[in-house]
């Protein structure tokens, strides 16, 4: 399918919404016509012995191990707060 004609062009152009003039559609019919021609020379490549793959690179989750840590002390955290009570901090209510 390495031709593509000025009327594909231009049904393409109205997909996306493009107003594009009749220069413009010898252009992109031109320009198109050799990507396509260019995209199927990767037909002629032998990948019989290729095993599908989802990435180039083999990569790995790199995971931290889990492990408790001490933080700070419910006291320290609300020191700050503008407003807490029973030990939590207290906000607004934002339902009514």
């Amino acid at each position: 399918m390495s031709e593509i004609s000025r009327e594909q062009v231009k049904h393409v152009a109205h997909l996306a919404r493009l107003a594009i003039t009749d220069d413009e559609v010898e252009k992109m019919t031109k320009q198109l016509g050799d990507i396509i021609t260019y995209a199927e020379l990767l037909n002629d490549l032998d990948t019989e012995s290729v095993e599908p793959t989802t990435h180039v690179l083999d990569l790995k989750n790199v995971m931290r191990k889990d492990e408790p840590k001490k933080w700070i002390e419910r006291e320290d955290a609300l020191k700050n707060a503008p407003d807490s009570q029973d030990g939590q901090f207290r906000v607004p209510s934002i339902l009514e």
